[in-house]
């Protein structure tokens, strides 16, 4: 490409066919649908040469405090011309004053290092044909049923699992979604949502009391789906990354989360097991 000035600016709705072709050229799974989630939700960057979109960012803010940054793409033709480094740079200075998160490749982390962001946390990418699942081992006074009308706190749930405000972006995916809710004793204490996204399904997010009740929550999911393409990202170090292995849904990649600023605080309770997308954490 004939060097020519980089010009940053708002993403409109109009940018989102090209947005859509930058994922694919990285082999990205992301549909319109999926792409047009994440603009109503958040805000991005475009960054254009000649009026053409060659680079893409986004973010979404929870609450006053945290955000967080994704769909950080420079198409393979015009990269090491230091174009992420202008829109991530373009970004965070919108995001002032907030903690922000994001989840990086290998290949990302010298540049999301040297702005300031430092490791948090592992995210393991789990996908493929749904397998064949026993009975899930419920407990006693446990039960697994479907979303229903007074399960308006699932949002309140889900924001205190991960630290930070997430209503908005729980009731956003629940309209789109199906639902299942863990409740012990008549009380909600966990929840997984499934909704198409790439290449199938995916199970987005899980938030559970404890790991034997993520194992409830997926099980239902992935014995729904049997031979199925499914997807789920889980955070490390909570049991549910080996358990998938074991039960044949594979692991296939791993990112790593990364905090400018503060790393929300999680107080004893429900607990965020699979992310609601890499892009919103």
């Amino acid at each position: 490409m004939v060097e020519t000035q980089i010009v940053l600016r708002d993403m409109e709705a109009t940018d989102l066919d090209a947005a859509i072709e930058l994922s694919h050229e990285q082999s990205w799974p992301h549909r319109s649908e999926d792409w047009r989630l994440f603009f109503k939700l958040g805000e991005g960057i475009v960054a254009t040469v000649d009026d053409r979109v060659v680079g893409t960012i986004m973010s979404w803010r929870y609450g006053p405090d945290y955000a967080t940054i994704g769909m950080v793409i420079v198409t393979n033709e015009i990269q090491k011309r230091g174009i992420g480094r202008k829109l991530m740079e373009a970004m965070l200075e919108r995001l002032e004053g907030y903690n922000v998160l994001l989840n990086a490749t290998q290949e990302g982390m010298p540049l999301y290092s040297s702005l300031g962001f430092v490791p948090c946390g592992i995210v393991h990418q789990h996908q493929g044909p749904a397998p064949a699942m026993p009975l899930a081992e419920l407990g006693e006074g446990e039960r697994v049923r479907p979303f229903g009308q007074a399960d308006n706190g699932l949002g309140e749930l889900y924001s205190r699992a991960s630290g930070m405000d997430r209503s908005t972006l729980f009731n956003a995916l629940a309209r789109d979604s199906s639902g299942v809710v863990l409740s012990r004793n008549h009380e909600p204490v966990g929840f997984a949502l499934l909704r198409r996204f790439g290449r199938g399904r995916v199970i987005a997010p899980l938030v559970a009391p404890d790991l034997q009740g993520a194992k409830v929550l997926v099980t239902h999911w992935l014995g729904a789906r049997v031979g199925r393409f499914c997807r789920i990202d889980v955070l490390e170090g909570l049991g549910i990354s080996r358990w998938l292995e074991a039960m044949g849904l594979p692991k296939v990649g791993t990112v790593t989360m990364m905090v400018r600023g503060r790393a929300p605080a999680v107080a004893e309770g429900p607990r965020v097991f699979g992310l609601s997308a890499q892009a919103f954490g």
